[in-house]
């Protein structure tokens, strides 16, 4: 029987380990001893049990405090085995004692609101940019929160009684702006500090080493890496962690059994891919920065795979003029990806929110992935057209301090 969700491959857990090699065996340490190697798909949606009693138990154990149910599986809402080995592999890659997986990462950012709102802490103080979905959900109050926009050296001054959380995302969507996230976690005091660490994974940073209670990833982007699963996370503490099933099992915003497992399987190539990955983000980052067309390029300094640029030119003529390079929505994944945030991620935002952000209407957004970076450079120096202006400085353009 998979042992995942009774914990039993916990009893025994391993010594501190290298991120790479967690990676490739964080949740998976008990399939040796079961005589596996891949990890089950366990596709059950409910769980034989001729122990009406011991289930009742187990039910009201989870009412309780949300633990993870011990013994037999219950019911595919409460908790499923494959999906808690993805949960188990991705808190061991965050250094959390915990994570709690979702439908998708917005399921999990509403999981962690309707959390604090039921403790009565219905205030977050927020820093843009965020995801423009996140910003949505924050602005419009559609879960009864209500948010104070700031800057980071804002953040205890805007603090309430009732601040349940402080949420940034550092580097951010889609400027990259990066933050000093110890300085942020101690601007916050005793009100927990959520990080959405989708863009850097744990691969470039842990948030949770320098302060931050909860860690936030859209898992369908670079956890996934291939795009072909929509999921999202939250590594957080165990008592959160309790919460959050509960919300979880209450809402119904579960994980499919499938998507864990594909997520289990893209967290073993996660180091590997980002590296690479990033390392053609570098370099067209560095060819973007030269290029006359080009007004500013954005490229994080702790590095990774995302580079923003504004163009002098029309940008939605980039848009169509790429062949190689595939214009869509999202991140994260194998191929390149290129999008207008303000016409797409981030349109639901105000214009002047936006702009206020620095999401201009030239902003360009690449998830570089992990083709020749010859052939990517060939197609964006076709699609941005013919050179006519002077190159933009390098050091004022890569590596450069934003937000």
């Amino acid at each position: 029987m998979d042992t995942a969700s009774t914990g039993a491959y916990d009893d025994v857990r391993p010594a501190p380990r290298a991120l790479a090699t967690e990676a490739v065996h964080a949740g998976r340490d008990d399939l040796a001893r079961q005589g596996l190697h891949a990890p089950p798909i366990d596709l059950s949606t409910t769980y034989p049990s001729y122990d009406s009693r011991g289930e009742a138990a187990r039910i009201d154990a989870f009412a309780a405090d949300g633990a993870d149910p011990v013994g037999p599986p219950v019911y595919g809402r409460l908790g499923n085995p494959t999906v808690a080995r993805f949960e188990t592999a991705l808190a061991r890659l965050e250094g959390t004692e915990s994570a709690v997986a979702f439908a998708s990462g917005m399921a999990a950012l509403s999981a962690v609101l309707l959390a604090r709102s039921a403790a009565g802490l219905r205030h977050v103080v927020a820093v843009r940019p965020l995801y423009g979905c996140s910003d949505h959900l924050l602005t419009a109050g559609l879960l009864g929160t209500e948010v104070t926009w700031t800057d980071p050296a804002g953040i205890t001054d805007a603090l309430r009684p009732d601040t349940g959380l402080v949420m940034i995302e550092s580097p951010a969507n889609p400027t990259l702006a990066e933050l000093d996230l110890r300085a942020v976690a101690h601007a916050c005091g005793s009100v927990p500090l959520l990080a959405d660490n989708t863009f850097a994974t744990p691969v470039l940073q842990r948030p949770a080493e320098q302060g931050a209670r909860l860690v936030l990833h859209s898992a369908t982007k670079y956890l996934g890496g291939h795009g072909d699963v929509l999921a999202g996370v939250v590594a957080c503490d165990e008592e959160t962690a309790g919460r959050l099933r509960q919300i979880r099992f209450a809402t119904g915003g579960v994980l499919h059994p499938l998507a864990g497992y594909l997520l289990l399987r893209g967290l073993s190539t996660l180091p590997v891919r980002v590296r690479a990955a990033s390392a053609n983000a570098a370099e067209l980052a560095r060819r973007l920065s030269a290029d006359p067309r080009v007004a500013r390029v954005r490229y994080p300094r702790l590095g990774g795979a995302m580079i923003a640029f504004e163009v002098h030119g029309d940008p939605h003529e980039v848009i169509s003029r790429v062949r190689l390079v595939t214009p869509a929505v999202s991140l994260g994944s194998v191929d390149t990806l290129i999008q207008h945030p303000a016409s797409i991620s981030h349109r639901i935002v105000a214009a002047n929110d936006r702009q206020d952000a620095g999401v201009s209407d030239k902003l360009l957004r690449l998830s570089v992935g992990l083709e020749d970076v010859e052939d990517l450079w060939a197609d964006l120096d076709r699609a941005l057209g013919q050179r006519v202006r002077t190159p933009v400085p390098l050091g004022e353009a890569v590596g450069e301090a934003v937000g």
